[in-house]
């Protein structure tokens, strides 16, 4: 029988009140040197990614959220309960390094996605001449100075963003000009007590620019920030 494993805790800090997850399994809580696997029992060799079943591993996490700060496996993580243990104790160290840096933090996400008039003026080129290669040619110096405008911006605007919430943020993941149309997307760990501060900070931010619209989400578990090497397959051979 394999194991659905949602994410590690501090050992004494899983909820206890009764969960279910994936499947409608109960959600139990196994015991390894110091930390604690919510996990439920799962006979497939494989989850099938689909809306329910990604809503009831986000559900556990979420639920586990409310009491402290988890450390979240991605969706899909299924292990034997000899692997989950082996993996505690070979990653005893880089675990207890993560929970040190994430203990009493959640996980805020933004995106700055333009409105309107475009945020990002197209670049002027004069217009090609009447033959195909000339016009290709134009036409990928176009392409490459709209990005290279683009991301321009988008460091302009993680700059300001910054000046506005960068003293309540322990660490930031910043993605920038993805796309014409979102400008920056940025994934922000804080602890929790600051988050009101946090969101009236935000509004202020709004305000100043309202050609901006900004999607702003959480509080979540800090996935952004939970890269420990959480690969069961690469180090055990499981899934």
């Amino acid at each position: 029988m394999k194991l659905y494993a949602y994410c590690f805790t501090e050992d004494g800090d899983a909820p206890s009140e009764s969960l279910t997850g994936i499947g409608g399994s109960q959600v139990r809580v196994l015991k390894a040197e110091g930390f604690s696997v919510l996990v439920s029992n799962f006979s497939a060799d494989t989850v099938p990614v689909n809306r329910h079943n990604v809503l009831a591993h986000s559900a556990v996490i979420q639920r586990v959220l409310a009491h402290t700060t988890p450390l979240p496996l991605r969706f899909g993580a299924l292990a034997g309960e000899e692997q989950l243990r082996n993996y505690v104790s070979a990653k005893h160290e880089a675990l207890q390094e993560k929970f040190d840096s994430i203990r009493g933090c959640i996980e805020m996400n933004v995106k700055l996605i333009s409105q309107g008039a475009e945020v990002v003026a197209e670049p002027h080129l004069p217009e090609p001449a009447d033959k195909p290669g000339t016009a290709f040619l134009v036409q990928k110096k176009r392409e490459i100075l709209g990005s290279e405008t683009r991301i321009a911006e988008a460091k302009r605007l993680t700059v300001w963003l910054e000046q506005h919430v960068g003293d309540l943020i322990k660490e930031a993941s910043i993605e920038q000009g993805r796309t014409e149309k979102l400008i920056l997307a940025a994934s922000h760990l804080l602890e929790r007590g600051v988050l009101e501060q946090y969101r009236a900070r935000l509004k202020a931010a709004r305000e100043e620019r309202p050609e901006l619209h900004f999607l702003v989400s959480g509080p979540w578990a800090p996935y952004s920030f939970a890269n420990i090497e959480l690969e069961f397959k690469s180090q055990f051979g499981v899934s």
